[in-house]
């Protein structure tokens, strides 16, 4: 599929959002793709047609990936099978396959037991890919750098032609900030996880947390490097404060984006097409 416009990438990441949020379908023809991120604070479902135009998507809150490593085997499984079965009810399609998403430069053992997440939830794997360039998919991205700051983990992906010629991922997170919130405030973690959520407690929220949105644009600092990438954008649902882009533009020296709806977009790439690099 040819480089999607950013206008185009916007468009299908507000709708994706639309669809997990409301439960909604779009109206399809053809083979339907199946894509599922396993992340640390929820797993996404998503669906795409064979334009790589979102159909439905589906999510649910989980505990079962703990830093990017898979702590509760059945759990992960269960949760897959129930929201492929929630998918297929709705869509009136039947999954045999599925991609899923990685964290970046995991290695084998990690890996094999993603794959078998996806196995046992009776779905043959197609792809595992890396969730920083599951997002540069949905950005149209083939040369640039993607970091992905989920709940448990900050990713660094750098692609050069399509390629992936650097992959990191470090234990620091959304979680990590929750902990924060929960030390300076005094309170337990569920509360503090809550208050970070709360769109009325921003700018406290933001003052606290900056540190560690200033260690996370370290570590993509560290990864980087002297690379002269083209591009550099921010997603991940822990991207989403106000100032996050500000803090990373300023640790980086250099411009970096932030598209919309940040904690969709890696999802909605897992099961996409590679963009093409011509």
């Amino acid at each position: 599929m040819a480089n999607r416009s950013t206008e185009t990438s916007e468009a299908a990441i507000r709708r994706f959002a639309q669809l997990v949020r409301t439960g909604e379908v779009e109206d399809y023809s053809g083979e339907l793709r199946l894509g599922i991120d396993l992340g640390t604070a929820n797993i996404v479902a998503s669906v795409v047609d064979a334009d790589d135009r979102p159909v439905a998507g589906g999510w649910v809150h989980s505990t079962v990936v703990r830093d990017g490593i898979v702590v509760d085997w059945l759990g992960a499984t269960t949760a897959v099978r129930n929201l492929t079965q929630d998918l297929e009810a709705r869509l009136g399609y039947e999954f045999t396959a599925a991609s899923a998403s990685i964290p970046p430069g995991v290695g084998g053992a990690t890996a094999t037991i993603f794959r078998n997440v996806v196995e046992a939830a009776n779905l043959d794997l197609t792809e595992l890919v890396d969730e920083p360039v599951a997002a540069a998919r949905v950005l149209g991205m083939t040369d640039g750098a993607v970091i992905d700051i989920g709940h448990g983990t900050t990713g660094v992906s750098v692609l050069d032609h399509g390629t992936v010629v650097l992959s990191v991922d470090e234990p620091t997170g959304g979680h990590h900030m929750t902990l924060v919130l929960a030390g300076n405030h005094g309170i337990g973690y569920d509360e503090a996880e809550a208050l970070k959520k709360d769109p009325a407690s921003q700018r406290l929220v933001q003052g606290v947390i900056r540190p560690t949105l200033e260690r996370m644009a370290t570590i993509a600092a560290t990864a980087l490097g002297d690379r002269d990438v083209p591009v550099v954008y921010l997603v991940g649902g822990s991207s989403s404060f106000d100032n996050a882009p500000a803090v990373f533009t300023t640790r980086l020296g250099r411009p970096v984006i932030r598209p919309v709806e940040p904690l969709f977009i890696t999802p909605l790439g897992v099961p996409m097409s590679e963009p093409s690099h011509d």
